[in-house]
């Protein structure tokens, strides 16, 4: 969720030393007895904002037409900006056609809330178009809902090779589980804890999209400045969003 200013300069996504999460996996799972009153009340009083108006599909640019479906929790229903054509579905829409001259046809399917289970039970609803680009964003709620990266792993290879047979010839990209530590709704030690477990799952979804054809893992940049947050502290504002998508138009 980069702010422009900081591209280039603090944009880069978090990473942990891979021997440094074997270290620190069983040390989240010990402390959850310590966080589950923090948690409790961040769920308690966190800002709950409602997913953003306006349709859910759309089109943009001049040129042959590409097709792009989004898939995915929170941030394809687009909570924390007003408009889903200011959230992230419609500025990557216009990202790409932009990069790549073309008329873009979008179409979002995105549940707030949404694990990636609850995905891989909603895959009879996802629109049945044959898209160039697919764009999937889940895992955050795979970490506050404690999935096991076990589980994870089987539940995100279900649904990347679900979407590889929807749509055959589509490049599918992975949105990275994001450096939770950056959160601002999070306090210290949830924030770090939280951080870690998306770490662990992230570092799981590269291995998930390097093993599927067509499948591109695409790291999720969270800049260290509380300005790139909508109000609730926890979803990227529309300013992130439009460069954000940017980044994402980049990998294609």
């Amino acid at each position: 969720m980069p702010d422009a200013r900081h591209v280039g300069r603090n944009a880069a996504n978090v990473t942990y030393d891979p021997r440094a999460l074997v270290i620190k996996r069983p040390l989240f799972w010990l402390s959850l007895p310590l966080l589950l009153p923090q948690g409790l009340w961040v769920k308690r009083t966190a800002l709950r904002m409602p997913p953003a108006a306006g349709a859910n599909s759309g089109v943009v640019g001049n040129g042959p037409t590409r097709r792009l479906l989004l898939v995915g929790d929170s941030i394809i229903a687009g909570v924390g900006v007003e408009q889903l054509a200011d959230a992230l579905p419609g500025q990557l829409a216009r990202a790409l056609a932009q990069r790549h001259q073309c008329r873009v046809e979008w179409h979002a399917h995105g549940d707030n809330g949404a694990s990636c289970a609850d995905l891989l039970r909603q895959l009879p609803e996802i629109p049945a178009i044959r898209a160039d680009w697919i764009l999937v964003s889940v895992g955050v709620n795979d970490v506050t809902r404690l999935t096991t990266a076990r589980a994870w792993r089987q539940r995100l290879t279900a649904l990347l090779t679900a979407l590889t047979i929807h749509s055959p010839q589509a490049q599918v990209l992975l949105a990275g589980v994001p450096p939770m530590q950056r959160f601002p709704a999070l306090p210290s030690p949830l924030r770090q804890a939280f951080g870690w477990r998306a770490a662990r799952l992230d570092r799981v979804g590269q291995q998930v999209a390097a093993e599927i054809e067509n499948v591109h893992h695409l790291a999720t940049p969270v800049p260290d400045d509380p300005t790139a947050f909508a109000s609730d502290g926890y979803h990227p504002n529309a300013l992130a969003c439009a460069q954000w998508a940017r980044v994402i138009a980049e990998g294609t």
